[in-house]
């Protein structure tokens, strides 16, 4: 008598989920992946001497008029490059931080006193968001 009886369908939901959670991840896998397309296409420069500095660094602001300040005062190049000769030269980094309208030739300079202070871990801060 069994065999007559008329069975319910069930719908398994274990394995609807599985594929749900696969289709997921799928989806946001190939979003991910289609982002950096999406944008503006740069040749960034590259440096081989690049690296994350693990320490707090000393940080030197370079101001749109030319002037510098370290450790909240107002210093030129020779009294800044003293300055640093003081610290240990092996474990002493330097952010150069600067306005939006300091040149080159500005942020060489002070790169260059860095050096002749014996500094040679030297990088240059930047802010996120719209120029």
């Amino acid at each position: 008598m069994r065999y007559f009886e008329v069975r319910k369908g069930r719908i398994e939901i274990i394995p609807m989920i599985d594929i749900m959670l696969f289709l997921l991840v799928f989806f946001i896998m190939i979003t991910l992946r289609m982002i950096p397309a999406a944008g503006i296409s740069t040749r960034l420069p590259t440096s081989s001497s690049a690296q994350i500095l693990a320490k707090t660094p000393l940080v030197v602001e370079l101001q749109s008029d030319g002037s510098l300040h370290f450790r909240d005062k107002t210093v030129s190049l020779s009294q800044l490059e003293q300055q640093l000769t003081q610290n240990d030269p092996a474990h002493t980094q330097v952010i150069l931080a600067g306005a939006k309208t300091v040149t080159l030739q500005q942020l060489v300079a002070v790169m260059d006193a860095c050096r002749h202070a014996g500094i040679s871990q030297m990088g240059i801060a930047t802010r996120a968001g719209q120029p």
